[in-house]
C-alpha cells in the first residue's frame, strides 16, 4: 500500500509564493510518474501538472504554465509544486496522486489514470 502526504498549503495574498510537497512511502517512488491536482469547491477535481519518473518529462494546465513548477526528489520519494504568482483563482484543495502504470515515457492528465491520491492541502489566495 502506497501513502501520499501532502504538505505546504495555506494562506497566501495574490502575487505569493508556495511550495508543496508530496512524500510517498514505498520504495518504488521511482518507478512512477507523478502528479498535482486541484479541486475548488463545487468545481470537478482538475489536472495541474505531471512529472516522469525520471523527470524528463512534465506537462501543466495552461492556467498555470509559467508561474508553476513541478519537480521531485526520487531519493527522498518527494514530488514538488512550486507556484509563484499565485492568484485567487488558484484558490483549492491540492492533491498528489500516483500514476497506475510505472515506466511511463508520457504524462496522463486525467484522475482515472491516477491510483494513489493524497489526502490534499488547501491552498487559499486573497485578492
Amino acid at each position: 500500500q502506497v501513502q501520499l502526504v501532502e504538505s505546504g498549503g495555506g494562506l497566501v495574498q495574490a502575487g505569493g509564493s508556495l511550495r508543496l510537497s508530496c512524500v510517498a512511502s514505498g520504495r518504488t517512488f521511482s518507478n512512477y510518474a507523478m502528479g498535482w491536482f486541484r479541486q475548488a469547491p463545487g468545481k470537478e477535481r482538475e489536472f495541474v501538472t505531471a512529472i516522469t519518473r525520471a523527470g524528463s518529462s512534465t506537462r501543466y494546465a495552461d492556467s498555470v504554465k509559467g508561474r508553476f513548477t513541478i519537480s521531485r526528489d526520487n531519493a527522498k520519494n518527494t514530488v514538488y509544486l512550486q507556484m509563484n504568482s499565485l492568484r485567487p483563482e488558484d484558490t483549492a484543495v491540492y492533491y498528489c496522486a500516483r500514476e497506475k502504470v510505472p515506466y511511463t515515457i508520457v504524462v496522463h492528465t486525467t484522475p482515472g489514470e491516477y491510483d494513489y491520491w493524497g489526502q490534499g492541502t488547501q491552498v487559499t489566495v486573497s485578492s
